[in-house]
C-alpha cells in the first residue's frame, strides 16, 4: 500500500518496509535537469502523476531518502541536502523538519544502523552530519556509512565537493565503509544489496531490496526523471559519462521492465515508485503500480 500524501509515502516489499521521507520539491525547467533542447519531450509521453509533466513545459524535482526497515535492520539511502548549508549549489540554508519527520516514523537518529550513499553528491549526503554547537558531527552516531571505493576515491581531491562537512567527520570517527562490489552487487543483509550503477558518477550504485517473492530497487541517479527509462540516450546534465550512464540506463531497463519489480525513483515526485512496463510498440514506459 502507499499512504496517501507525498511527504511521507510508505511501500511494503514482503516483510519490508520502504519509507519516503521527504526534504524538498523543486521545480526545474528541462535543460536545468537533462542534456537536450527537445522542448517536446516529456509531452511526447504519459505519466502517472502532475508534477513528471506540467503544462509550461517543466517538472518536479524531488529531493527525499528513503528508509528501508527490514525488521531486523534500518538502512536509510541517501541522506539529501540538510540544513544550515551555504556553500552548496542549490538549496542553500535550508532549515527543515526532516529530521524531525524521520523520528516521527519511529527511526530517530540512534536508531539508524546503515546509511547509504549510492553517491557523492551534494544533495545525497547533506545529513550525514549536522551542524552542532559551530562543528558539523555526525548525524546517524551509530550507523556505517556505506559508499563505493570507486566513488571516493573519484571525489576525494575534487574541489567544491564539500566532502569536508558530510563526510571527513564521519572518517574522523571511524564511521564509513568503502565498499567494493563483487562483480555487480555487494550485500549489505537483509535482503538489501548495492548494485553498480555507473555514468553519472564512477562509482554509484542502485540499492535492490527484496523479501519474499518481492523485489523493489532504488534508482539512485541513473535517471533523473523516468523519461530516461523510455529514452535511455538523455543524459542528465550532470552526468560524468554520458555513454556509460546511457548503457547503465538500458540495462537497469532490460533487467527490470516486465518483471514487476517496483521501482523507486530518487527524485521522482509522486506516485515516485511505479513499474517499468513495455508498450505494444516496445517502448517502455513507467507506469503506477496499483498494489502498493
Amino acid at each position: 500500500m502507499v499512504d496517501a500524501g507525498a511527504r511521507m509515502a510508505r511501500w511494503h516489499i514482503g516483510t519490508t518496509v520502504i519509507h519516503k521521507v521527504l526534504e524538498a520539491e523543486v521545480t526545474a525547467s528541462l535543460p536545468a535537469v537533462l542534456r537536450t533542447d527537445d522542448t517536446a519531450l516529456l509531452k511526447r509521453h504519459p505519466w502517472p502523476g502532475p508534477g513528471f509533466s506540467r503544462e509550461d513545459g517543466t517538472f518536479v524535482i524531488s529531493v527525499h531518502a528513503l528508509l528501508v526497515d527490514t525488521g531486523g535492520r534500518r538502512i536509510l539511502v541517501d541522506t539529501c541536502v540538510g540544513n544550515g548549508r551555504a556553500s552548496v549549489p542549490m538549496l542553500r540554508m535550508l532549515d527543515t523538519a526532516w529530521l524531525d519527520d524521520l523520528t516521527a516514523l519511529g527511526h530517530p537518529p540512534e536508531s539508524i544502523d546503515t546509511v547509504v550513499c549510492t553517491h557523492l553528491h551534494f544533495d545525497h549526503i547533506g545529513w550525514n552530519t549536522r551542524l552542532v554547537d559551530g562543528r558539523w558531527v555526525p548525524t546517524f552516531p551509530r550507523a556505517r556509512h556505506l559508499a563505493t571505493r570507486t566513488e571516493w576515491d573519484h571525489w576525494k581531491g575534487e574541489a567544491g565537493t564539500d566532502l569536508h562537512d558530510t563526510m571527513r567527520p564521519l572518517l574522523d570517527a571511524d564511521l564509513v565503509d568503502l565498499v567494493d562490489l563483487v562483480g555487480t552487487r555487494h550485500r549489505v543483509g537483509d535482503g538489501v544489496y548495492l548494485e553498480a550503477a555507473p555514468g553519472h558518477t564512477p562509482g554509484q550504485v542502485a540499492v535492490v531490496v527484496e523479501s519474499g517473492a518481492e523485489r523493489a530497487v532504488i534508482t539512485g541517479d541513473l535517471v533523473h526523471h523516468p523519461v530516461q527509462f523510455t529514452e535511455p540516450d538523455v543524459p542528465s546534465l550532470s552526468d560524468v559519462d554520458a555513454t556509460l550512464a546511457a548503457a547503465t540506463r538500458r540495462a537497469f531497463v532490460d533487467r527490470y521492465a516486465d518483471t514487476g519489480t517496483l521501482v523507486i525513483g530518487t527524485h521522482f515526485p509522486a506516485p515516485t515508485a511505479g513499474l517499468l512496463q513495455r508498450g505494444p510498440d516496445g517502448a517502455v514506459r513507467f507506469v503506477a503500480d496499483a498494489r502498493h
